[in-house]
C-alpha cells in the first residue's frame, strides 16, 4: 500500500507543467497545457511589493515577444503578505490601474502545505520554493522547467531573455 502510494506521488511529480491548472482572475479556469508548445514564464506576483515595477517589465516581455509565442503568466500570492485584499482588487489594480495584458491568475498560495500544485511540483521536483514575490520560472514548449530567477532578477535581464529566445526557437 505504501509502495502504491508513494509511486502515485512520484507519477505526479514527474508530469510536465502542462498537467497543471489555475483559476484566472475572472473565475475562469486557466489550463496551462493551452500553452503547449510555447515557452511561458510564471512569476508569482503581489500588488504591495517593492517589486511591483517589474510588472511593467514583465508587460514589456509579454509585448515583445507574445506575438513570438511568449506567454507571461503572473500569480498573485497573499504568502509574503503584500497583496490586495480581494481578486476585485488586484484586477483593478493590474488591469485598470496597471494596464496589464497578460494572464493572471487569482491570489493563489505558492509556498507551503497550501501550495498550488504547480509550485508543489517546482518544490518537489525541482527544488525551487518562492522566497519573496516576483520569482520567475520559465516553462519549455515541452513543459520542463527551463530556469528560475529569484526577485532580484528583473524579468528583462539578459539571462531571462536568453532563455526566452531560446524558448522561441
Amino acid at each position: 500500500m505504501l509502495r502504491s502510494a508513494l509511486g502515485l506521488v512520484l507519477a505526479i511529480f514527474a508530469l510536465p507543467a502542462w498537467a497543471f491548472s489555475f483559476t484566472a482572475l475572472d473565475g475562469s479556469p486557466l489550463e496551462l497545457s493551452q500553452w503547449r508548445g510555447q515557452p511561458v514564464l510564471v512569476v508569482n506576483t503581489a500588488s504591495l511589493c517593492g517589486f511591483t515595477r517589474q510588472y511593467g517589465d514583465m508587460q514589456s516581455l509579454y509585448e515583445e515577444f507574445g506575438e513570438q509565442g511568449l506567454v507571461v503568466l503572473a500569480v498573485p500570492s497573499d504568502d509574503f503578505r503584500q497583496e490586495l485584499g480581494s481578486n476585485e482588487e488586484v484586477a483593478d489594480f493590474c488591469r485598470v490601474q496597471t494596464g496589464l495584458t497578460f494572464p493572471i491568475t487569482q491570489i493563489t498560495p505558492v509556498r507551503g502545505t497550501q501550495a498550488h500544485p504547480f509550485y508543489q511540483w517546482l518544490a518537489e521536483e525541482h527544488g525551487h520554493v518562492p522566497n519573496w514575490n516576483f520569482n520567475k520560472a520559465l516553462i519549455g514548449p515541452d513543459g520542463a522547467l527551463i530556469g528560475f530567477w529569484g526577485s532580484a532578477m528583473r524579468p528583462t535581464a539578459r539571462a531571462i531573455t536568453r532563455e526566452i529566445r531560446a524558448a522561441l526557437q
